[in-house]
């Protein structure tokens, strides 16, 4: 190969990299350089039910989480946000990607042309998650029809029986989302480099389990949140911590006598929950890293 071919396919790799980097969108993504310089750690986030274990990146866990808290903010069962996130695993790869067939974008591939919003809005997780949601409803029954006719409806696919490949992972992922599957939940992750301010960690929880009464602790090594929650969403929330711990800089959780350590690893995946801490099944405590001075 010649020198100028050298740097081409250099400059080639280098581009493939920086894009994968930047694929997604808001305060939903987690694609950073601190994921990638992570060697021997297995990154990613495992849901289990019983006996089987389904796993997904981290930018996808987060968006996983999105998409069943807002399930449960309208008053939806778990159901629901299985069907949510087997539509956005076949659509998008769970994924906020700003690309598709035709004019289809974001998680679910909605299309400005077909009335789903423009195309600023279905870039927003939010927005488009709730957009789902509204047409979900309109199914009548949608909670008893197999996943992948349920999805059908909404999305009218050209694979009309693409969603139910997806079914499991996403009935899994969705139980530990909404709290369902206790301790049902674990991520393996690089060191943290640097927490989120409480105010911004609060906010965001805030945004999954609605209005929390929380107080904060500084400690030497970050800021101890400690959060006052219903039993029904107690999991719920310890479990969206954990999903977001990469992008808050999350290095600790507990609850209900259970502790989630991010350094604990071992032969490159998290051991997962621990017996320890002395929260109750109404109390979650969140532990942020330091904050980096700007």
């Amino acid at each position: 190969m010649s020198r100028r071919s050298r740097r081409i396919t250099a400059l080639l790799t280098v581009t493939v990299v920086c894009a994968g980097l930047l694929i997604g969108g808001g305060v939903w993504l987690v694609g950073t350089l601190r994921d990638v310089m992570a060697p021997g750690l297995s990154t990613g986030c495992t849901a289990t039910v019983g006996d089987r274990s389904y796993k997904l990146e981290l930018d996808q866990s987060e968006n996983a989480s999105l998409i069943s808290a807002l399930a449960v903010q309208r008053g939806m069962p778990a159901r629901a946000a299985s069907i949510a996130l087997a539509t956005a695993l076949q659509e998008s790869k769970l994924r906020n990607i700003d690309y598709g067939d035709l004019d289809s974008v974001g998680l679910f591939q909605q299309r400005p042309s077909q009335g789903w919003g423009s195309m600023e809005d279905i870039m927003d997780p939010v927005f488009s998650a709730n957009a789902f949601y509204d047409a979900l409803e309109q199914v009548s029954g949608y909670a008893d029809l197999p996943i992948n006719d349920a999805a059908q409806i909404v999305q009218r696919s050209g694979y009309p029986h693409a969603y139910g490949k997806h079914e499991q992972l996403s009935r899994a992922f969705a139980s530990a989302m909404t709290g369902q599957s206790r301790a049902g939940l674990n991520c393996t992750l690089p060191p943290a480099v640097s927490g989120s301010s409480a105010q911004d960690v609060i906010a965001a929880a805030e945004g999954t389990v609605g209005r929390l009464e929380a107080n904060a602790v500084e400690e030497e090594t970050g800021t101890k949140l400690h959060f006052e929650v219903s039993e029904a969403h107690g999991w719920m929330l310890a479990q969206w911590a954990l999903a977001n711990a990469g992008q808050f800089g999350i290095v600790e959780v507990s609850h209900a006598g259970q502790t989630w350590d991010r350094t604990a690893n071992v032969d490159g995946e998290n051991v997962g929950w621990q017996t320890g801490g002395s929260e109750t099944p109404s109390q979650v405590a969140i532990h942020v890293a330091l904050a980096q001075e700007s």
